[in-house]
């Protein structure tokens, strides 16, 4: 697991490839976590499938009910098949985009 920050966003990276391990320490590590944005950079990971960003679901809806963003970047999927309640996006670039972009709609009151 790699932790990178910058400014109000955390950029957490799958180093290991064990999708359940990973989702495991992050959970444990959350609280650390809780008072910044959420990348989740699970791009790396090739095997990935909709069961396994399931699994990020409570730690999204907890995120989102603390007023922070929580965003999944993963690539090869069918981004259609993917719950509406959790925000997954092909790149880094798009997620920072899509924080951004929460954090203005924030800052207005929506």
């Amino acid at each position: 697991m790699k932790v990178d920050q910058k400014g109000h966003t955390v950029t957490i990276k799958d180093t290991q490839g064990d999708v359940n391990a990973f989702l495991e320490k992050v959970t444990q590590q959350f609280k650390t976590f809780e008072k910044h944005n959420i990348i989740i950079d699970l791009s790396s990971d090739s095997k990935l499938s909709e069961n396994d960003l399931k699994a990020f679901l409570p730690l999204s809806k907890a995120h989102k009910k603390a007023k922070k963003s929580f965003v999944i970047v993963a690539s090869d999927l069918d981004f259609n098949a993917i719950s509406d309640k959790l925000l997954v996006v092909p790149s880094l670039l798009e997620a920072h985009d899509i924080i951004e972009m929460e954090e203005i709609e924030r800052d207005l009151g929506f």
